[in-house]
């Protein structure tokens, strides 16, 4: 199916996501840090990117504008554990900024097995609409 690339540093979640997305016939590849992610990202060839926003070194919203900056098409899901409950105190929704800034999907940490799974099936799926051979065919 697809190569898919975690990048997280909270090895709970990596272990999670790997299990529900493995068990989906998907091969998967992670990073527990933004520069990790990056490195990889560069070496390998991936169909969706796992993101998690806060992360210590280099952050998700830091990692998407390097990731963007290479492959301005791939489709990159953020993840975060922060709240999200709007508060005239709290921070920013981070992850609606993330998606603001190019990420396709979000998800709020804990989420739900068919949650995670909808959000890949939805970014994977228009990448099987078009087919890469079309991409430089000029369709005139």
């Amino acid at each position: 199916m697809a190569n898919i690339l975690i990048v997280d540093d909270d090895p709970a979640v990596q272990i999670t996501i790997r299990l529900l997305l493995e068990r989906a016939g998907h091969h998967v590849t992670v990073a527990g840090d933004g520069r990790k992610g990056l490195a990889l990202f560069e070496a390998g060839r991936f169909d969706l990117l796992f993101l998690d926003i806060f992360m210590p070194g280099m952050d998700g919203l830091e990692t998407m504008r390097h990731i963007r900056a290479l492959s301005p098409a791939i489709p990159i899901i953020v993840i975060s554990g922060r709240s999200a409950t709007p508060d005239a105190y709290a921070e920013p929704d981070f992850l609606k900024m993330a998606t603001k800034l190019g990420a396709v999907a979000s998800l709020q940490k804990p989420f739900r097995p068919d949650a995670l799974l909808a959000a890949v099936g939805g970014c994977l799926e228009p990448a099987k609409a078009v087919p890469q051979s079309d991409a430089g065919s000029g369709g005139r």
